[in-house]
């Protein structure tokens, strides 16, 4: 998964710990979608690892490609937001409230932390390094694979598929009479 991380300085006592925005890339299938994170305030590895939480369990809930999320991270809530897609069979415009609780948004930061925890404190190190030019926007581009660990539903999704496509091709044999 793609993230831009920015940081919005001078949002101190906010209740606001972040805003998580998935942008889908509908032009182009080569490139994935990427989800913007902007962190308020002084940027920490907790908090930066809720975010991004935020943005990969808003992936999971079951919306299609093409859609845009908008998420807020609030102190001690979880996240809160919308997502937003075109239905593909009427064409209009379809939402949904997402509401993801703040026990599974620090689950799966304990799990980004433990995989990717030298990779999140260099990016938190990066957006607080004082030289930054002024009236720049603090933004660093990030990377993290693989963030969605497949289910096991979903793997055995893989091999059915894989199944069907050995057996179409000829290539399905019997061990017993061979």
């Amino acid at each position: 998964m793609d993230f831009l991380v920015m940081l919005e300085e001078g949002v101190d006592l906010s209740p606001v710990l972040a805003r998580v925005d998935s942008v889908p890339s509908a032009f182009s299938q080569e490139r994935c979608d990427r989800d913007v994170v902007t962190l308020y305030g002084v940027p920490e590895t907790a908090s930066l690892a809720l975010a991004l939480a935020a943005a990969v369990e808003s992936h999971r809930t079951g919306v299609g490609p093409g859609t845009f999320r908008h998420l807020g991270l609030l102190v001690g809530r979880g996240a809160v937001g919308d997502a937003a897609w075109r239905d593909t069979t009427t064409g209009e415009i379809v939402t949904r409230d997402l509401d993801i609780p703040l026990d599974v948004l620090t689950a799966t930061a304990q799990h980004l932390v433990a995989h990717f925890g030298a990779k999140l404190q260099r990016l938190v190190a990066g957006l607080s390094m004082p030289d930054w030019p002024e009236g720049a926007r603090r933004a660093i581009s990030i990377t993290l694979d693989p963030v969605i660990e497949p289910t096991r539903a979903a793997i055995a999704k893989i091999e059915s598929v894989l199944d069907i496509f050995r057996e179409s091709d000829g290539m399905a044999f019997e061990l017993e009479g061979d």
